[in-house]
């Protein structure tokens, strides 16, 4: 089971949700690349999720229970004291990080926590790039990285470090995952793959069907009906 729900007004500009999963079975889930990055409570204890370029399939068993924090696409800032690019395709333990600590708590009082801390570290001004959300956005709309530079103003080089410190990705990485997740929703809410295809921006459905392919290692059909 899985539910998430929306950040508390103070929060909703850096934060896309918090989260609540409990496997109900031995299981192996499927995490694929959507530009965020978790803070997660696990059974193993506190730990950073991403950024990520690729599938991370996770094991699970019966009874495990994970609660999350979401940041949205670009609003980390500086939150965990270090480059993302050093915490992309990683799971890192909040132990070994230097900028965060969480009060120990039984589990129904982990997320409360998790807020808590969130909340006092971003008290303490760590700013998230203000052309995050414009970067990330004109990318998955399907405007080219060198459209999205003049757009903005930046040379691309310029747009490339930004990209970097801001999602942990190169613009052309980034824009492949917000577009792979573009598509994704789409063909959630039942468009048929030609129509996403041209809608999330790809040359044709075979283009479509190789990025998710290479995203997340399996087909769109998969990821839309898992038990399909």
């Amino acid at each position: 089971m899985y539910v998430e729900r929306p950040p508390t007004a103070d929060l909703a500009g850096r934060l896309a949700c918090v989260w609540h999963q409990v496997s109900e079975a031995d299981a192996t889930q499927l995490v694929v690349p959507d530009a965020c990055v978790d803070l997660i409570w696990g059974p193993e204890g506190l730990f950073v999720a991403g950024p990520d370029t690729g599938p991370m399939p996770t094991p699970m068993a019966s009874g495990d229970t994970f609660v999350g924090i979401r940041f949205r696409p670009g609003a980390v800032g500086d939150f965990f004291g270090v480059p993302l690019q050093e915490l992309r395709d990683q799971r890192v333990r909040v132990s070994d990080l230097p900028s965060l600590r969480v009060a120990d708590a039984a589990p129904p009082g982990r997320l409360d926590a998790m807020l808590a801390a969130v909340r006092g570290r971003l008290a303490r001004e760590v700013p998230a790039d203000p052309a995050g959300a414009a970067i990330a956005g004109a990318l998955r709309m399907g405007r080219t990285v060198g459209e999205v530079a003049w757009d903005l103003g930046f040379s691309e080089r310029q747009l490339h470090r930004r990209s970097l410190v801001t999602f942990g990705y190169a613009p052309k990485i980034l824009q492949r995952i917000v577009r792979f997740q573009r598509a994704l929703t789409l063909a959630r809410a039942g468009v048929a793959l030609a129509e996403v295809a041209v809608t999330a921006g790809y040359a044709d459905q075979a283009h479509l069907s190789h990025d998710v392919k290479r995203l997340s290692g399996v087909s769109m059909r998969h990821l839309v009906s898992p038990a399909g």
